[in-house]
């Protein structure tokens, strides 16, 4: 099989011809994660989470008649982040990229969201939530380089044991294939084993990207306990795999479906009535498989390992905002 390593920046965006673009806002504890290409990319979705909230999920079905998507839209703020696409279309409309339909432009742009609503965050927007306003400022920054940790979709997310946020990983082949994955890690369970600062995630890291940490030897004697985030602050973990393949919608759910059993190796547990795990996958290449149920197999256990990945960076990069923030604290706060 082709040897993979780690693409030039370890990012979503080592993908050719993807931006990211994010804004946050700091005493709302929440924010925008925007995902934009160079042109329109084929796109499916993998749905496994309980309590979803999402926007035109039907149109990357495996019935669905869209063919192409405009962009991709993680969002914080639950139901009332929703509009945060609304920010997007408009954003893309404006220069004319969509599906033209005489003289109007219509940017079809699915979204998912988190909840992050009782985070301490003051949300008391008034009239009108701040999400579509947050997603134009996401995508006038969007750009190959974005920050990870607390930003973006990430800002305000949370684990069962400390803070969440946005991760990001990449994987190339020898053979010229890549898939990039994005995360916005927001889940019910835990990325630690037990209460050590050991991650789930520890056998498929590349370059000491999330602290070198390996797995505890032995485990912990908590390992096994099933710890949840729980009520109040509600869940989920979004991801984006993109692929320089080129991709059908059957393969590409494919591939979403795949790329959600990182989610599995990163967390536990996971998958719960709590979240709202959704996976979306996107083909943005022109290199055809040479064969494609071996090489699309191949694509998606290395997307698997990404998502993985994607998730413990999430998690190892979140900051703590200090005093104002105690519940619950960094990963590095708390295991330095």
């Amino acid at each position: 099989m082709p040897k993979a390593r780690a693409g030039a920046s370890n990012l979503i965006t080592d993908i050719p011809g993807l931006r990211i673009g994010q804004a946050h806002d700091t005493a709302l504890r929440s924010g925008v994660t925007v995902l934009l290409s160079d042109t329109p990319v084929a796109a499916a979705v993998d749905i496994r989470g309980g309590g979803t909230g999402s926007r035109e999920l039907s149109a990357l079905s495996l019935s669905g008649s869209v063919e192409k998507i405009h962009g991709l839209v993680l969002s914080g703020g639950s139901a009332f982040g929703l509009n945060a696409a609304t920010g997007v279309q408009s954003y893309l409309a404006k220069r004319n990229i969509g599906f033209q339909i005489g003289a109007a432009h219509v940017p079809i742009v699915p979204q998912a969201v988190l909840f992050d609503l009782l985070n301490g965050g003051d949300k008391n927007w008034g009239e009108a939530p701040p999400y579509e306003t947050l997603a134009r400022r996401a995508c006038a920054a969007a750009s190959p380089d974005f920050s990870l940790g607390s930003s973006g979709a990430g800002f305000g997310a949370t684990t069962a044991d400390c803070k969440g946020g946005i991760g990001s990983a990449s994987l190339a082949l020898e053979n010229g294939l890549m898939v990039g994955v994005l995360a916005a890690v927001n889940a019910a369970g835990s990325a630690t084993v037990g209460s050590s600062r050991h991650f789930w995630a520890a056998p498929f890291e590349l370059d000491e990207e999330y602290g070198g940490y390996g797995l505890p030897d032995p485990l912990p004697g908590d390992a096994h306990e099933v710890r949840l985030k729980g009520g109040s602050r509600q869940n989920t973990t979004l991801g984006i795999v993109a692929t320089n393949a080129r991709l059908g919608r059957a393969e590409l759910h494919r591939l979403a479906v795949m790329a959600q059993t990182g989610l599995a190796k990163a967390l536990w547990p996971v998958h719960t009535p709590l979240d709202g795990d959704v996976v979306f996958a996107i083909s943005c290449g022109a290199l055809d498989l040479e064969n494609p149920f071996a090489d699309l197999a191949e694509l998606g256990g290395h997307a698997a390992n990404a998502m993985a990945r994607a998730i413990a960076r999430g998690v190892y990069e979140a900051q703590s905002f200090g005093d104002a923030w105690r519940d619950p604290p960094s990963h590095r706060e708390m295991h330095g």
